[in-house]
Formats: structure tokens, C-alpha cells, sequence
């Protein structure tokens, strides 16, 4: 692809692609385009490891996944070795003195002067706008006359994008998970903050309720959870566990915790992780950092946290000054004792980024395009319930499908929104305007 669509900078940017044919040829409609992502989640990965999700979608089309442009299999953003990965992930992100916030400041000026050294030529180009030109040309690569795609997280954001830049050539998209270009960097870290604070307090409420039973939640045992959690932090911020020959930090057992609220069925593994720090053992919980951060065992990461850092930066503009990341301090504490510290400077790190920012906040139309499918969970914790529903007032035509429940998106934990989308991708069939899924 080229590398910069404006043609001021020469070069190109190779791109990364997968594809499983359909499995009945005469009913075969074209292809499906697939994102998990992240941004920064790879595609071909993914569509790999959820293909069974995808059989009856795969009789009526070859399924279709590429690496957006700065990740995976794709030209992707490299930063830092492994070693220097760990390091810069257990930095404390919760600020309680002035020698931990200058730490912060300077692994993040570290990390993005690494991200120039090793992948300066591509930083500035690996915005989604330009992610959604490449998916036209796969689109035209595949002989298809119009795109048919499932897009899941960010993966929402790139159908907007295509549906914004190309709306003639769109032929279903559902976007499941739904996120709101219309908001600030700020606005979409503070709203994430409130729908991961509910998503916390469910699995606290569940477990507490849980107490005695068939199923006991063991962390309920000795003392309330919320309580016993909250400690487990401050001791972790006092003496990190060790675990192998690496340390459980706060910043660590922090995304752990984090990790297992994207997906109800992980609240059992938080459930003995959380059991298991307070006895001393900290795998489990660093075993699910490890998975929020696509660690593999031999140490070496995916390119996730580094396309994630890149796609976001220049997406959407941040504060370059300090002391707005200072002024946030009381509103987080208060809409999350717990995780409202750690997300205070978290997009302090594109305040650093050596590529400036060319994308900006607003509203997506895709005015010519066909009714698209969104669907969003009504305690989902990483692409809030409300953005959905600004993104649905913002394309016309657009249908909303509510799934009632935690966790992030609904494809693969809701058989209702599964049939959902499905029946919409393959013969156009749309719930109707204000259904709900409950299962």
C-alpha cells in the first residue's frame, strides 16, 4: 500500500493478509472482512484462533482478516526489546509522590523515543483513516463491488472510517462494540473509567453474593472483596510479589484485574488470582497481565502495546500540559477509588509522540451508505453502553441491537447478537429498530 495516501512522502507499507474460502462454493456471497481490535489487536491471529465462532458465516463467505498497517504479521511498530517491555509495564501508573510521577514522565519520553528510533518512517502514517483506504483496496484486491465486514472494538471505529470514506461501497457492516469518534481522548479515558468501575463492582457484587453456595467465590471467604482487593494494591505498591524471576507490581495485578472484566467467564480465574496474591502467589494475576498484553511464555510480546499506543496517538490530539493530567486527579478517584489513579496520565504518553496527531474528534457520517448494524452491551467495559448510543443517532439509518450483560462485545459471549449479526451479514436481515439480546 502506499505509504502516505497524500503522496508528500514517497514509499510503501506492506500489509498482511489471511483468508479461509468458503466452505460451500455455491452459496458463496464474497468475502468478509474482519478486526478484532485494540487498535493494534492482530487480525490474522485472531481469525485463526476464533474461526469455530465463524462456521456459519464461512459457508457463505471466504473469511478475510489483514493486520492494519503498523501491526503484527503487517509492517508493524516495534519499540522495545522484551526485557525493557517489562520494565516500562510495571511502572507504577498511580502517582503517590514526586519521584514516582517523574518516573512516569520519563519511561514515557523513553518509550516514545524508542517507538521513533525503531519505527520513525511509519509512525505518522498509521491512522485509521489511512487504515480504512487500505481495506478498500483489499476490498477491490478480493473482486468484491462492496465491502462486507465485522468489526469488533476499535474495530467499529475502522468501519465508521470506511462507511465515512467510501459509503457507496458498503454492503453490511456490523460493528460490535462501538466506539464514539465524536468524543475527545480525555472523554473516551474518563467514560471507559465509569463503565470498568460498574463492570468491577459487578464481579464484587457477584462474589459477594456468592459467598456460600453450589459455587462459592473464594475471595468472599475472609472478608469483603472490595476491601481485601484494595489492600491487596497497597501491598503490591509497598512489595511486589515476586513471581519466577519477575515482580507482580501494583501496575501489573492492576491490569490482571482489568483483563478479567472484558470477559465474564474470567471472573473465576480473577476469582483464585485474587485468592491466590493474598496467600503470597501472584501467577495468576500476572499470567492474565501477561494475556492483556499478548506476553507470550518465552518472554517476547506481540506488537499490540505498541500499535495501540501509535494507532491512538495519532488518531486524536491530547493535553501536552502536566498539570491537566493533574486537575483529573479528584474526578477519577472519585468514579474509581481503585483504577480512576491508574487511568490519571494515561494519555500522557501521545503528549510525547513524534508524530503528530492528524486525526481529531467528530462525528463519522455515512450518508449514502446501507443500514449498519450496531451492537453495544449494557455494562460493556471497554467501548461504554453510550457510546453506541451516540454513534446511532450519528448514522442515519443505523440499527442499535442491545445485549443486557458485562463484558466487552457481544459476538462471542451472546448467542442472541451472534444470530443477530450473522443473519444480518449473509442475507441482510436486521433486528428490529430497539431489540435486545438477554442471553
Amino acid at each position: 500500500m502506499p505509504l502516505d495516501y497524500s503522496g508528500q512522502t514517497a514509499g510503501t507499507i506492506t500489509i498482511a493478509m489471511i483468508r479461509k474460502p468458503a466452505t460451500n462454493p455455491a452459496k458463496r456471497i464474497g468475502s468478509l472482512l474482519v478486526n478484532p481490535g485494540g487498535p493494534g489487536d492482530p487480525a490474522i491471529d485472531f481469525l485463526r484462533q476464533d474461526i469455530s465462532s465463524m462456521t456459519e458465516l464461512n459457508v457463505y463467505f471466504d473469511l478475510v482478516a489483514f493486520d492494519p498497517r503498523g501491526v503484527g504479521q503487517s509492517d508493524a511498530i516495534h519499540c522495545l526489546q522484551p526485557a525493557q517491555q517489562d520494565a516500562y509495564n510495571a511502572v507504577d501508573p498511580v502517582l503517590d509522590d514526586p519521584q514516582e510521577k517523574a518516573a512516569l514522565i520519563q519511561a514515557d519520553q523513553d518509550y516514545a523515543a524508542a517507538c521513533e528510533q525503531q519505527s520513525g518512517r511509519i509512525l505518522p502514517f498509521v491512522d485509521t483513516a489511512s487504515a480504512a483506504r487500505d481495506m478498500d483496496r483489499v476490498r477491490a484486491a478480493l473482486g468484491d463491488a462492496k465491502l462486507t465486514y465485522l468489526g469488533l472494538s476499535y474495530g467499529t471505529f475502522l468501519g465508521q472510517m470506511y462507511a465515512h470514506l467510501f459509503p457507496t461501497h458498503v454492503r453490511a457492516l456490523s460493528l460490535d462494540g462501538v466506539v464514539d469518534p465524536a468524543i475527545s481522548a480525555e472523554d473516551l479515558n474518563r467514560t471507559q473509567l465509569v463503565s470498568f468501575e460498574a463492570n468491577l463492582q459487578a464481579f464484587l457484587a457477584d462474589c459477594r453474593a456468592r459467598k456460600t453456595g453450589a459455587s462459592p467465590c473464594r475471595y468472599a471467604q475472609s472478608g469483603d472483596p472490595g476491601a481485601k482487593l484494595t489492600a491487596l494494591m497497597q501491598r503490591l505498591d509497598a512489595q511486589p510479589l515476586p513471581v519466577g524471576n519477575r515482580q507482580l507490581t501494583r501496575a501489573i495485578g492492576l491490569n490482571g484485574v482489568l483483563l478479567a472484566l472484558y470477559d465474564q467467564s474470567f471472573w473465576t480465574y480473577l476469582d483464585q488470582g485474587l485468592t491466590l496474591a493474598d496467600q503470597g502467589n501472584g501467577s495468576i494475576l500476572m499470567a492474565l497481565s501477561d494475556t492483556y498484553y499478548q506476553r507470550a511464555s518465552d518472554g517476547t510480546y506481540s506488537s499490540l502495546e505498541d500499535a495501540n499506543a501509535a494507532i491512538d496517538c495519532v488518531d486524536r490530539p491530547v493535553a501536552s500540559d502536566i498539570a491537566t493530567y493533574d486537575a483529573l486527579g479528584p474526578v477519577y478517584s472519585q468514579i474509581s477509588p481503585l483504577f480512576g489513579p491508574a487511568f490519571q496520565y494515561a494519555n500522557l504518553l501521545c503528549s510525547f509522540w513524534p508524530a503528530k496527531p492528524t486525526g481529531h474528534a467528530g462525528p463519522l457520517t455515512a450518508d449514502g451508505a446501507p443500514p449498519i448494524l450496531l451492537v453495544g452491551g449494557s455494562n460493556d467495559p471497554a467501548t461504554p453502553f453510550v457510546w453506541a448510543q451516540s454513534v446511532h443517532a450519528q448514522l442515519a439509518g443505523s440499527v442499535l441491537l442491545t445485549r443486557e450483560g458485562n463484558g466487552h462485545t457481544s459476538f462471542d459471549s451472546s448467542p442472541c447478537s451472534h444470530s443477530a449479526e450473522d443473519a444480518y451479514l449473509i442475507s441482510l436481515t436486521l433486528p428490529s429498530q430497539g431489540a435486545v439480546c438477554s442471553s
